[in-house]
């Protein structure tokens, strides 16, 4: 029986979930890997709002940072533990990108762009400046992740960075399961028509700004739930979560991998994660050479490496 494309791409990703450990040569590695996997379930959504919509966002970051601090705050001010406070993180993060969603996403082009980076300083700001709840720039710890008694009689340690790695892969492989669900569904391939030309779609029948709108509610809800991820497994988060950096970081990895592409998506994030911990033998060339790799791949590789690989592989056989 042939696996579809889409159980093969789960099947490999699972795969190098359970496998990678064995070439690990200390549970650094395992920080690192979970890493990887958090900053994949974040692409993941820029390839939904991006690859699939078209439309840029320049601000998700700050969805990451409400995800995050949701984790700190809630379980000292609401008394949740951290994992309903995750979930209220993605709750809070859908609700103000629908909110906000509604009036930006008529603008088009770099306006957007414009628009959306100015939602995510605004995030960071409050973050920076509220000092009495997120004690600004110097951070703020986040409780431990709860369900210690359940998960130690299940053999697991959350204190452990193991866990932390196989949870975030576990994570991870859901969000890509949705994601490619997302891909062929009525409302995957509306989101797919609008990035070809939203006046064809609307022509056929596809609600445009609805539309938009639930591409960018679906990719906040990611970011969150990656900010989230990462808050719990550091137990410590700064604002730096919700920086305009850690947005350009985000579009960076999909269009480096294939921002049109789920499997893509994840391969950049692994890609511009691992890479400046390999660059540290190159000390102040670091920057340099993780620049000439982009500029190499935007040459050679301009859909991305992973879907220009695949064009490359099916021309050859073809």
């Amino acid at each position: 029986m042939r696996l579809s494309s889409k159980a093969t791409a789960l099947l490999l990703l699972a795969l190098l979930v359970a496998l990678a450990p064995l070439l690990f040569p200390s549970g650094f590695y395992y920080r690192v890997g979970a890493l990887i996997f958090v900053n994949g379930l974040a692409v993941t959504g820029i390839v939904i709002l991006t690859g699939w919509a078209g439309q840029v966002s320049l601000g998700h970051a700050g969805f990451a940072g409400i995800g995050a601090y949701a984790c700190a705050l809630a379980p000292v001010h609401l008394g949740l533990p951290p994992v309903f406070a995750m979930v209220l993180g993605a709750v809070v993060s859908g609700v103000l990108a629908y909110l906000v969603g509604r009036p930006i996403l008529r603008l088009k082009g770099y306006y957007l762009a414009i628009a959306t980076l100015g939602m995510g300083i605004l995030i960071s700001m409050v973050l920076n400046n509220e000092r009495a709840l997120t004690r600004g720039p110097d951070g703020i710890d986040v409780p431990e992740f709860g369900l210690r008694a359940v998960l130690k009689g299940m053999g697991l340690d959350p204190t452990n960075g193991q866990f932390w790695y196989f949870f975030c892969g576990l994570c991870l492989i859901l969000g890509a399961w949705l994601a490619l669900n997302l891909y062929n569904s009525p409302t995957g391939r509306a989101l797919r028509a609008l990035h070809g030309s939203e006046v064809a779609a609307g022509t056929v029948g596809v609600d445009v700004a609805a539309a938009k709108l639930q591409a960018f509610v679906i990719s906040a809800v990611y970011a969150s739930v990656s900010g989230s991820l990462l808050a719990l497994q550091n137990k410590f988060i700064t604002p730096d979560v919700a920086g305009f950096m850690h947005s350009v970081e985000m579009v960076t990895m999909a269009v480096l991998g294939g921002v049109g592409s789920v499997m893509g998506g994840i391969f950049g994030a692994a890609v511009l994660t691992l890479l400046p911990q390999v660059l540290t033998v190159f000390a102040e060339y670091e920057q340099l050479v993780l620049g000439l790799v982009m500029i190499l791949v935007m040459i050679f590789l301009r859909q991305g490496v992973i879907p220009s690989i695949l064009r490359k592989i099916r021309g050859g056989e073809g």
